[in-house]
């Protein structure tokens, strides 16, 4: 559906274009747009590589461990009923830290993984501690926005990262709304 969504408004910019007389404006526009995103893109594509190989470097250091370790409190407080040796624990941890860091792409392997050993043998349904990892996950509390500190340093802003205390803040708040919708859809 979606597909046919951005050939529609392709096909309707074109057709914009040539009944007003201003194809060569929508050809000029599509190549600077293409050669901005493959510019912003292999820009994006070293940041998370760069922290990649930081999370990479923790998870080796037995850093990655000791986080998920201390923010066993905070997994207990989110998923009383996820028992401690459960495998989607360090999971949920590593993606939680690295969505703090503004890693989200980073963050998505942990995710799935979080997910798949969330997941209970045939069942369809998403249970309690799904629904909470997937709240939490989107709510995506960040300490430091990088991916976005990046999209503002590559289109040139003076200050790129004047936007963290507004993120934090964002963040905060989302992330304390889902947290809250989740305890009262717990006792429920």
């Amino acid at each position: 559906m979606l597909n046919y969504l951005w050939a529609g408004m392709i096909l309707i910019g074109i057709l914009w274009g040539a009944f007003h007389g201003t194809l060569d404006q929508v050809t000029t526009g599509a190549l600077n747009g293409a050669a901005e995103a493959v510019s912003l893109g292999i820009t994006m594509l070293g940041i998370m590589t760069f922290w990649n190989g930081i999370l990479q470097i923790g998870q080796t250091s037995g850093l990655v461990d000791w986080l998920a370790g201390k923010m066993e409190p905070v997994l207990d407080f989110l998923f009383p009923h996820l028992e401690k040796g459960h495998p989607a624990r360090k999971h949920i941890a590593v993606n939680m830290i690295a969505n703090m860091l503004g890693l989200g792409s980073a963050a998505t392997p942990a995710g799935l993984r979080a997910m798949k050993a969330l997941k209970k043998p045939g069942e369809d349904t998403a249970s309690r501690e799904m629904c909470t990892f997937l709240i939490i996950n989107i709510s995506s509390l960040q300490l430091i926005p990088v991916t976005i500190v990046a999209y503002r340093s590559q289109f040139g802003s003076s200050n790129p990262a004047a936007v963290t205390g507004p993120a934090l803040a964002a963040t905060i708040i989302s992330t304390a709304a889902g947290v809250i919708f989740c305890k009262l859809m717990d006792r429920k």
